[in-house]
């Protein structure tokens, strides 16, 4: 009976509908009588569900290893979804409901009418998400510039009041400037890292640059400005100016909302002169600056939101003090009290001031017997008792530094030869080192890196993010002055904007004299010095004159730095013979003097980069215990293979050199001594020389840059395969090479395995560099002034037919049975092609962070778009034909900071609607 009446509903229900009825109506009555279809109905669209978000899954883990984030709406499909398919038990009850109700009759008709509206709500909702689902394009998301770049901090003590005060200001929306004050030493540094990391989960700003500006006489904007640019992912371009630079800038941050960190500001400067804009509450970003001089925070703007720095109190003092005692000496503390009295007299000496806490605990971190405890409280409190006009916070340090072997506190003094918070390379102290007799030539790296590493441990000296500088804090670096004016005699005025030299009295008594880093004119005297034995005049651009015997009475000199100075001519240096360690790089030097070869004691001759030098009258061949002889890219060049007479130099293991002939050349890579002590190679004005096989230079096998210049009838330049050797070079140019047609790299492994950065200037015959894709290790590429390059890449579609230049010259046709950009990379031989399986397989430049391309004046194209999956940024300039850039909503490059060009050429590009909108914010112009 309840069947039929089911039935007669039904067929109601249809009638309806067919009537018109509203359906509504229809839906409500169709619900209560077709409970099973719909169950069924929803079953069947769950499981479509379910398979839909398995592929969708798949899609977003691709994209997760393409470094790629999740687009919002589909994170939150997702999420709908698995609530949905992760209700099994509301499936079996409505499932056993259904039963039920249907094994009776009329009586159950309210919970019938409440179940079946629950389904077909339930089936709609599923449908709905099933059309959602097949609705996205794209699910993947372009993961932001990254805020922060982390940078290493050690655990903080006492700063929490400070650091909370900075961060009212810092959600104070009227406050864009804040300043931090402090003596140094206190902590500033540490408050602005702390902070700087803290920012990271901040989503209100795009990127945090924190920069140490350090101008205690002068402002160096080329490394501030050059901070940024790192920073930001911007290219980099050594011959451009600090202005120019600053425009550039200024135009980039000003599409960003900012937050710059400025750490020791010694005196005011201008925002706008570095290419930092002002920041404002329109663009809602900030500066924080600290410095030891609340003047000079308030002279920057900073007079609202000041913050100045206390001393740690008592118990954080201890805390950080403790922190940095070994097991053994924390257990000693807690198991005697007289051992605790002695710590605690000797941290309370440090008077709460962060650094000396961390010097001297590093200092009596490994004591554990009362009788050490108590002879280094002695010695901290007694340790300057008798020596007048000393910081009473050098106290504590001065043990730190007695703890020291007699060579690491040589070592130490050395640093403070260097500018204020200048940072200086490990390799440049070193050499500094040797020559000194510090540490010996032998495996020179090893012994460096142990003295690095005890003057770190020691909190003495501080590694650069980079790990390639150290640098000298400049408190620490006030204590090594007064320590090696105590112990020695220094003379060190390095960066202080000085423009003339010390009067000649002061030069007679000191060891060691630093003038680097000034704008010093005239050395026409001859100064007494007869105990010097360094002398660094390095970074005096305007340094011009020395007088004809300057050198007289510096008969114990060991070590002189006049590279980047103005000199043309050395003065007689006859009484230089103990020298070891000569640098003349970057010097208009046009000839070395003629009895150059009575520094017989010479171990170190820097010549790279002198543009004018023409003669050395064979002085460096008599130069018998030379390590290091550097001649690259110098005028003066090898042109005869009886100049290349340094075979003699058998201590010889570094050797920069320049050639200037293919006969030269060709016995410098056969198996002669100085092949496996080449380390830089310029091959510049070799007239005959047609062809090259950089593998030929194998026996190099420590080969790192490679600069081919100005040879007028080079026209091919093959990379054979390695044949098994790993090859070292990093850096290759090519420059003014006017007959150059043909650049081969065979298959792989070859040579250019590990070349990090490529320079193409001026080579008008080459039309394409195809087999730039092969490089798995390039960062950098540059191309310029080369007028025949019509494409970088020169790629069409699969199956296209293209022309490839041979050897000879003329052109071949090969079928692409691959992308063009593979097939052009190898010779044209069916056995040496490779599969499209094969190809796939590679990713195409995978480390390429920076293309710069100016003056193209043919460049149609740079290829075809594709991954490129570590892009951060495009410069193009005076290109007028180049009309497109290998990006497409396909190939999404997720890492891509910026774009530089010309608003005319941007607005030429032909690029989809979509794809202009997505790089919009990416494009600067310049």
């Amino acid at each position: 009976m309840a069947d039929e009446i089911i039935g007669a509903v039904g067929q109601l229900c249809e009638c309806l509908n067919s009537c018109g009825v509203p359906a509504a109506v229809a839906a409500e009555i169709s619900s209560f009588f077709s409970i099973e279809d719909n169950w069924s109905s929803l079953q069947n669209s769950k499981e479509k569900l379910q398979a839909l978000q398995t592929a969708i899954k798949n899609k977003v883990t691709k994209e997760k290893e393409k470094s790629r984030g999740v687009n919002a709406q589909v994170e939150s499909w997702l999420r709908r979804v698995e609530v949905i398919i992760m209700d099994k038990s509301q499936d079996e009850e409505c499932k056993k409901r259904i039963s039920e109700l249907f094994s009776s009759c009329t009586s159950n008709i309210p919970q019938r009418h409440k179940l079946g509206k629950q389904i077909t709500k339930d089936l709609g909702l599923v449908n709905d998400l099933i059309d959602e689902g097949n609705n996205f394009t794209d699910v993947g998301d372009d993961l932001p510039l990254d805020l922060v770049d982390p940078i290493p901090q050690a655990k903080t003590f006492g700063m929490e009041s400070m650091l909370e005060q900075l961060n009212q200001y810092f959600e104070d929306h009227e406050k864009c400037m804040i300043g931090v004050w402090g003596q140094g030493g206190v902590g500033k540094t540490t408050l602005l890292t702390v902070f700087h990391n803290q920012l990271n989960g901040c989503g209100n700003f795009h990127v945090v640059i924190l920069i140490d500006v350090s101008n205690l006489e002068m402002l160096d904007r080329k490394a501030i400005q050059h901070t940024i640019a790192e920073r930001m992912g911007l290219p980099w371009v050594d011959t451009e100016t600090e202005d120019a630079r600053a425009r550039l800038l200024m135009k980039t941050l000003a599409k960003r909302r900012f937050v710059i960190l400025l750490d020791d500001v010694r005196k005011k400067f201008r925002l706008e002169e570095i290419g930092i804009p002002l920041p404002n509450t329109d663009n809602g970003s900030k500066i924080i600056l600290a410095s030891r001089d609340e003047d000079v925070c308030i002279q920057m703007g900073a007079q609202h939101s000041l913050i100045k720095m206390q001393l740690l109190d008592n118990q954080a003092s201890w805390d950080l003090f403790f922190s940095n005692l070994s097991t053994d000496a924390q257990r000693s503390i807690h198991s005697s009290y007289s051992i605790k009295w002695r710590a605690e007299a000797i941290q309370i000496s440090c008077q709460g001031l962060p650094l000396a806490l961390h010097v001297t605990s590093r200092a009596v971190a490994g004591l554990k017997n009362p009788n050490d405890w108590r002879d280094a409280m002695m010695a901290i409190n007694t340790g300057l008792s008798e020596i007048g006009g000393a910081d009473e916070i050098f106290q504590p340090m001065k043990y730190s530094y007695d703890k020291l072997d007699a060579t690491t506190k040589k070592c130490f003094l050395y640093c403070t030869l260097f500018p204020e918070h200048s940072s200086i390379r490990k390799e440049q102290l070193v050499e500094y080192w040797i020559a000194e007799g510090f540490i010996p030539p032998n495996e020179p790296w090893k012994g460096n890196f142990t003295i690095i590493k005890k003057l770190k441990s020691a909190c003495l000296l501080q590694e650069t993010n980079s790990g390639l500088k150290v640098r000298l804090h400049n408190v620490l670096r006030q204590f090594g002055q007064w320590l090696a004016n105590q112990e020695t005699n220094f003379l060190i005025q390095s960066g202080k904007n000085l423009e003339h030299a010390p009067e000649i009295e002061q030069w007679d008594g000191p060891q060691r004299i630093s003038l680097m880093s000034n704008d010093i004119v005239d050395l026409s005297f001859s100064p007494k010095c007869m105990n010097l034995e360094t002398l660094l005049l390095q970074n005096n651009p305007n340094l011009k004159v020395l007088g004809s015997k300057f050198f007289r009475f510096m008969t114990n000199l060991k070590v002189l730095d006049l590279s980047n100075t103005g000199i043309k001519e050395l003065p007689e240096c006859d009484a230089l013979h103990r020298l070891q360690h000569l640098n003349l790089s970057k010097t208009p030097i046009s000839k070395l003097p003629r009895r150059f070869w009575v520094l017989k004691e010479l171990r170190y001759l820097d010549l790279s980069l002198t543009e004018e030098l023409e003669e050395t009258y064979d002085n460096c061949s008599k130069l018998l215990k030379l390590r290091v002889l550097n001649l690259f890219r110098s005028n003066y060049g090898i042109r005869d293979v009886s100049d290349l007479n340094l075979d003699k130099l058998k201590e010889l293991n570094f050797l920069g050199i320049t050639i200037c002939t293919e006969d030269v050349l060709k016995k410098l890579k056969k198996t002669h001594p100085l092949a496996k002590s080449t380390h830089r190679l310029s091959l510049r004005n070799c007239p005959a020389m047609e062809s090259i096989h950089v593998t030929d230079f194998n026996q190099m096998e420590h080969l790192q840059e490679l600069y081919i210049e100005s040879c007028p009838k080079l026209t091919e330049l093959v990379m054979d395969q390695d044949e098994g050797v790993v090859s070292k070079l990093e850096v290759l140019t090519l420059w003014e090479l006017p007959s150059l047609d043909t650049i081969l790299v065979k298959s792989l492994p070859h040579y250019f395995k590990k070349l990090r950065e490529l320079t193409i200037y001026e080579c008008p015959k080459l039309e394409n560099i195809n087999w730039v894709a092969r490089l798995e290790s390039l960062d950098k590429l540059v191309v310029s002034r080369c007028n025949g390059m019509v494409h970088i890449i020169a790629d069409t579609a699969k199956g296209a037919h293209v022309m490839q230049n041979t050897r000879d010259g003329t052109c071949g046709e090969v079928e692409a049975e691959m992308p063009v950009d593979e097939a052009s990379q190898i010779t044209i031989n069916e056995d040496t092609k490779e599969t499209n399986e094969e190809v796939e397989e590679n990713i195409e430049f995978p480390k390429l962070r920076s293309v710069l391309l100016t003056d193209l004046q043919n460049l149609v194209s740079i290829c075809s778009p594709r991954k490129f999956p570590s892009l951060e940024n495009i410069r193009v300039q005076e290109c007028p034909n180049l009309v497109s850039l290998p990006i497409s909503c396909e190939y999404e490059i997720t890492k891509l900071r910026q774009i530089y060009g010309s608003s005319e050429w941007w607005n030429r590009l032909e690029l989809d609607g979509k794809t202009r909108r997505s790089m919009e914010n990416y494009f600067t112009a310049i």
